[in-house]
């Protein structure tokens, strides 16, 4: 009996001494990212919140104010009002115009017909380039006064309008922008497309049902958990929109296109107010985790899984 659990603890102690020592080669398997979430991630955000905290200019040693720079935020800047509001707005027409339309490709891309592998690459090529300075440059140049789009619309006896320089329209070239960038969204949902079994499709035509009562009965409660997926990723992207709004308009006229990046961007490298400019990086965290929470928390009354 003793040689038995002598051999007993042996085998235990064994089995132990490898499980650490695969653990161990899993830490060290994991290690760059690891070392990337610390170094690249987690100690500059704890760096910018330190910042926050403080009155920070790139030349001069940072001096800590407590919560001065919130509270200036909050209660005297109406520059980070005027840009919350601009970003919400352009969020709110984004977000769902972009996903509807990479619904609607999705569906019609979602043919068994010769050479569809190819029209996908073409439709999904704007998502790869559409965030690009050249692509903004293009963009500008075709809602400029004398663009592509003013003379086609001049062909067909519309008046030429100045898309980018006036308030009431230049936001809406972003929000086209936007929209045109639908690529990653619309390979999302053809993955979802592909997951719906065909027999739920059968039986639905052999009862009688359209396509659009399909469409609402079937196809959209089953692509749910990818339109939450979407739905979370395009607001993330949309709130920290940049690039267009810096090179498309310049977050004019009159800040009718002054995003809540762009007043960051200025605060930090335009002014050098570095303390400033992490106390906005951190409002904007909290108010994406606050989306991000929310969809999160309502995704229950209108998101089906198949189990």
């Amino acid at each position: 009996m003793k040689a038995r659990s002598t051999k007993g603890n042996q085998s235990s102690s064994g089995f132990k001494l490898s499980s650490i020592k695969e653990g161990y080669w899993g830490y060290i398997f994991i290690s760059p990212w690891l070392i990337g979430l610390l170094v690249l991630t987690l100690w500059p955000m704890l760096q910018s919140l330190y910042l926050s905290l403080t009155q920070f200019h790139l030349l001069e040693s940072p001096s800590f104010i407590g919560l001065g720079n919130y509270e200036e935020i909050f209660n005297s800047d109406k520059t980070f009002a005027q840009s919350l509001r601009v970003t919400f707005i352009y969020v709110l027409f984004s977000v769902p115009l972009k996903l509807a339309f990479a619904l609607l490709v999705a569906m019609l891309l979602y043919q068994s017909i010769r050479g569809m592998s190819l029209f996908r690459a073409i439709f999904y090529l704007p998502s790869l380039i559409g965030g690009s300075v050249a692509i903004a440059a293009i963009w500008r140049n075709l809602f400029g006064l004398d663009g592509m789009i003013n003379k086609t619309l001049s062909l067909i006896g519309f008046t030429p309008v100045d898309w980018i320089n006036m308030p009431s329209t230049s936001l809406s070239t972003l929000i086209a922008l936007s929209v045109w960038q639908f690529g990653s969204a619309m390979v999302i949902f053809l993955a979802g497309l592909k997951q719906i079994p065909k027999d739920l499709y059968e039986a639905a035509s052999v009862d009688g049902a359209g396509k659009l009562r399909i469409f609402f009965k079937i196809t959209l409660p089953l692509l749910t958990p990818m339109i939450l997926f979407n739905l979370i990723m395009q607001t993330i992207n949309s709130f920290q929109m940049f690039t267009q709004a810096f090179v498309v308009t310049k977050g004019g006229p009159i800040h009718s296109t002054f995003v809540y990046a762009l007043y960051l961007y200025e605060k930090a490298f335009v002014f050098f107010d570095m303390g400033y400019a992490s106390a906005l990086a951190w409002i904007l965290l909290i108010i994406i985790a606050v989306f991000t929470a929310v969809l999160f928390a309502t995704s229950k009354r209108w998101v089906h899984y198949e189990n």
